[in-house]
């Protein structure tokens, strides 16, 4: 009789089999490992595969609340947790889930999109617009003079492509993963459209409609086809190759701080934003779905609270009535 499988190797037998064939990026890969481990070290390391019970995951989800994390965290490493027991009841190493007698209330979770103001907004391009414009008018100085040739070209090209950037995902709301993953082949220059990469194998069409979106995205692919392509990337770092989501990030970071913005700016809310700007201006929930690229209407839904606010706030302030009343 085979001895029971301990939980430590299934949690790497389930790396090798589990991810083989599902296709999920290298972000949600270290999130599903970081959670898994953490199961495993509050469990204990001798800990057989089928004595994970429904008492034990009752227990750590306690540990969890007591140590301050979150209700949306705390649901994200359950359901990690879950797919792995169901993995292991496919593979007939457990005849049934503990889930099943699992009992737990995680508390609502009420994540609302962190968005900015349309002033904010603005600013932020401003900055960014300005930061391109002084690169232009430093082309025309000696400055350059100081630079090796090789380093001349990125150096020309490294500011426009961060306007690009931070224009792309105000203009899009492309997640920074999308826009990181973009190729130079996905700009259709004659259409202006850019076809994005989306979660969970759903591709679709962004389309740039602004028209000085559209001259600034011409312009970038210019100066990035002028580079070469030793990368297939749109976005490029001074190592000629593929700009992270980390740099993406450092990009806004840096914008924010140039514009004296004194919120934490991210990448993810210059989509929250346009967003909640479409709902704001009137625009149907489904088209800011299909522009979004959510699969669920659900996900949408969570905009329009945000615009709820706004809308509340106007007619606080503006509505007819207050003045009949007065």
């Amino acid at each position: 009789m085979c001895a029971p499988m301990q939980l430590i190797p299934a949690i790497e037998e389930f790396f090798n089999g589990y991810f083989s064939t599902h296709d999920r990026s290298e972000k949600t890969k270290t999130a599903y490992r970081v959670d898994l481990e953490q199961f495993a070290i509050y469990a204990g390391p001798d800990l057989a595969l089928d004595s994970v019970s429904a008492v034990l995951i009752e227990n750590w989800a306690a540990d969890l609340r007591g140590k301050g994390y979150s209700p949306a965290s705390m649901r994200r490493k359950t359901v990690v947790l879950k797919v792995f027991c169901s993995y292991w009841m496919r593979r007939g190493e457990l005849t049934e889930s503990p889930f099943w007698r699992v009992k737990l209330s995680l508390g609502r979770v009420e994540q609302l999109p962190r968005a900015l103001s349309e002033l904010e907004m603005k600013t932020l391009l401003v900055q960014a617009g300005r930061n391109e414009q002084a690169t232009a008018i430093r082309r025309k100085r000696a400055v350059l003079a100081t630079l090796d040739k090789a380093s001349r070209p990125f150096h020309q090209y490294r500011n426009l492509r961060n306007l690009a950037l931070v224009d792309l995902l105000f203009a899009t709301g492309m997640r920074v993963g999308e826009a990181s993953a973009l190729d130079v082949a996905d700009f259709d220059v004659e259409e202006s459209t850019f076809r994005i990469q989306g979660k969970g194998g759903r591709d679709r069409m962004a389309f740039i409609v602004d028209h000085e979106t559209i001259r600034i995205q011409r312009e970038h692919f210019k100066a990035r086809s002028g580079l070469g392509h030793g990368s297939k990337a749109l976005f490029i770092n001074a190592a000629r190759e593929r700009l992270s989501t980390q740099g993406i990030a450092n990009v806004i970071a840096h914008f924010r701080q140039a514009a004296g913005l004194e919120r934490h700016v991210t990448p993810h809310m210059l989509r929250h934003t346009v967003a909640t700007l479409l709902l704001r201006n009137g625009v149907d929930i489904r088209v800011v779905q299909e522009f979004l690229g959510h699969a669920s209407i659900a996900t949408t839904q969570r905009y329009t609270h945000v615009a709820k606010d706004h809308l509340i706030g106007v007619l606080r302030k503006r509505h007819p009535s207050l003045r009949l009343r007065a």
